[in-house]
């Protein structure tokens, strides 16, 4: 991932609005950058997204089938991924996506691929391989971004921000589809991140930053890639259960030690007013 290695940390990465700033040139992951007026390189990324989107929608919807609810659900992900989107760069001030953002907007669109598949797999049954294929591409990729951020020194809130948001919303929709087969209690390894985010808005100090940890990054990588092997159908049943629910009580741990530490250091420093 990114900067964030936890849904956890979703707290910890705030975008404030620029006020009062004069931007002479556009920005690439927060860093101003030549471009001449009318270039290609000014080109609404988050509008490009929400058209490919459709279009892969589109696509599957030709092949293998969405139904209502696919669409549905497929098309609702896309607009509100627009919006948010819209809303974050010009809340940090950029005017276009760097490298890595792309790659993470390239994420978002094949997660939205999922949203449609899962959803529609509640009326009809979900073509099983094209559903991981698509999910492990997208969890791959997510290697891939953090790669070209770190490489290109191009990390910042916004992509961050973005990235975290697919990963939380990639787990959530992989667990939904679980659900129908293992039970609903595998919901709550989606939900678990926003239940947090929720909380934090009650109780402030959950929003402080947290020291770094291996271990936080690799209990936040397991989710993804368990829950996706679990989708394929090809481990018996018995280990599929066991699998997901040590998954599930890897990542209670992590959330409960963090939740512990933020509890003892709650008044070591001032809580930042800014929330993600």
């Amino acid at each position: 991932m990114t900067v964030s290695d936890h849904p956890i940390a979703t707290s910890l990465v705030r975008l404030r609005p620029v006020r009062h700033r004069t931007v002479s040139a556009p920005l690439v992951d927060g860093r101003p950058v030549p471009v001449q007026v009318g270039s290609a390189a000014e080109v609404d990324g988050p509008a490009v997204g929400l058209a490919v989107q459709f279009v892969l929608l589109a696509a599957l919807s030709a092949t293998v089938g969405l139904g209502p609810a696919g669409w549905l659900a497929g098309s609702a992900y896309a607009v509100v991924t627009w919006l948010l989107l819209g809303r974050g760069m010009r809340r940090s001030g950029a005017r276009m996506l760097g490298a890595a953002n792309q790659v993470t907007l390239a994420r978002a669109t094949l997660v939205g691929a999922v949203t449609a598949l899962v959803a529609a797999s509640f009326w009809s049954p979900a073509p099983v391989g094209l559903l991981v294929a698509v999910a492990g591409v997208a969890l791959a990729l997510d290697w891939v971004d953090g790669q070209v951020a770190r490489r290109t020194g191009t990390t910042s809130a916004l992509g961050a921000r973005f990235d975290m948001e697919v990963d939380a919303f990639l787990i959530l929709v992989l667990s939904a589809y679980l659900a129908q087969s293992l039970g609903a209690w595998v919901l709550a390894i989606g939900a678990l991140r926003y239940v947090f985010v929720a909380a934090a808005w009650a109780l402030p100090w959950l929003r402080a930053a947290l020291p770094h940890r291996f271990s936080r990054k690799t209990v936040a990588a397991m989710q993804g890639i368990v829950l996706a092997v679990a989708s394929s159908g090809l481990l018996p049943g018995s280990l599929a259960y066991a699998s997901v629910g040590l998954a599930l009580a890897l990542l209670c741990w992590s959330f409960g030690r963090d939740v512990g530490w933020l509890w003892r250091a709650r008044h070591r420093d001032p809580v930042p007013t800014g929330f993600r």
